[in-house]
């Protein structure tokens, strides 16, 4: 059996270019569209607020009718500047107690940051559309693609700001390299 080799990493990316409004045009017509989300502490909520949540989400998951993939990436956070910061404030601190209280603080944060148990996370929604062009017509299929991209976009931050979610579409270019960046590899 031959192994196929691949000459470049570009070649094995999926990712052609990165279009007006922030969508990303795919190998195959395929095209995505990134939204961040920031999302609202569940925990706490009240037991009531809670249920709503439950509910506006199980709505958003009920009407959001279109391919859509959810990404949550995990970052190890370095919590060393966190600590010099709360040291350089403890020198001016003339309370005892509250020195007291902020040094027992900075060993707690120390032993997380020994341990790598500190991290921080990025949630994700992933939106696609497929062109499957006929040749024989005559239609912009690219603008409708972004028409209903930039829709589905508008349902999912209508849905999830019910849920007391924040939902950001990404589109500076640089940003969306650095995100493509963070979920292909971290090198």
């Amino acid at each position: 059996m031959k192994q196929e080799t691949i000459e470049s990493i570009q070649e094995w990316l999926p990712i052609v270019q990165i279009l007006e409004n922030g969508i990303i045009q795919l190998k195959e017509n395929h095209y995505i569209k990134i939204i961040k989300i920031i999302p609202v502490n569940y925990s706490l909520k009240s037991d009531l607020e809670k249920e709503a949540i439950l509910h506006s989400y199980q709505t958003f998951l009920k009407t959001c009718h279109f391919d859509m993939q959810l990404v949550v990436q995990s970052n190890k956070e370095d919590l060393s500047h966190h600590i010099q910061t709360i040291k350089r404030q403890n020198e001016k601190e003339k309370h005892k107690n509250r020195l007291l209280l902020s040094e027992s603080y900075i060993e707690f944060i120390q032993k997380k940051n020994q341990e790598q148990l500190s991290s921080s996370k990025n949630f994700y929604i992933i939106i696609e559309k497929s062109n499957f062009q006929n040749k024989n017509q005559k239609t912009n299929f690219q603008e409708i693609i972004f028409q209903e991209l930039n829709e589905n976009y508008l349902k999912i931050k209508e849905c999830l700001s019910r849920c007391g979610n924040l939902a950001i579409a990404i589109e500076e270019p640089h940003i969306i390299q650095e995100i493509l960046q963070s979920f292909f590899g971290r090198n």
